[in-house]
């Protein structure tokens, strides 16, 4: 019982982002936008897809229980949530699921994005591996943490030779990592 509710409210949260990113992707394209990457973002709307597919496959047939570690696991995962949604308010119209360019635009570099360029990713990663765990689907969680770094390999170079049309987004490259935080101010050079 446990497990259905937490799948019904995660699956019920991404489709709620998928019509926050539709809405926001209408408004970018009426201001001239674009968008980069079609053609693997049908591979991570798959990924994403049977992630939940497995999950329910794995927890349903190989009767799985509820991790002895819940507690810790849960917490984990309420923080990535605190983290998507940080995200997903500090990008405002711009956060989206796909690769949407508006030249002429301000880099957004608040939020989390001031410490790294890719905070959405290292949350859908961390979710791969945490929700599995809280269900003891360990396949899953190997599976698609293998999966989803090899449509991040493929994305994120897009995504970042994309942006490069905004020159602010060639300094942020400069003073912040793509996956790793910069918690710590980088050294200016005299």
């Amino acid at each position: 019982m446990v497990f259905w509710i937490f799948i019904g409210l995660v699956i019920a949260q991404r489709l709620i982002e998928l019509r926050i990113a539709k809405r926001n992707e209408k408004w970018i394209l009426s201001q001239g936008g674009y968008e980069v990457g079609h053609g693997h973002y049908k591979y991570i709307v798959l990924i994403h897809v049977l992630f939940f597919g497995s999950l329910i496959a794995e927890v349903v047939y190989g009767e799985k229980e509820l991790s002895v570690l819940y507690p810790i696991l849960f917490f984990l995962f309420a923080l990535t949530q605190l983290g998507r949604v940080w995200a997903l308010h500090s990008l405002g119209m711009f956060w989206n699921t796909k690769i949407m360019i508006l030249q002429g635009s301000q880099v957004q570099s608040k939020g989390p994005y001031k410490y790294v360029k890719h905070p959405n990713y290292i949350i859908v990663a961390l979710e791969f591996i945490l929700i599995p765990m809280l269900f003891q689907a360990y396949f899953t969680g190997m599976l698609f943490s293998i999966l989803n770094f090899v449509i991040m390999s493929i994305r994120i170079p897009v995504e970042e030779r994309a942006l490069s049309v905004h020159e602010e987004y060639q300094q942020i490259g400069i003073t912040r990592s793509r996956l790793i935080p910069n918690v710590l101010k980088p050294i200016k050079k005299d």
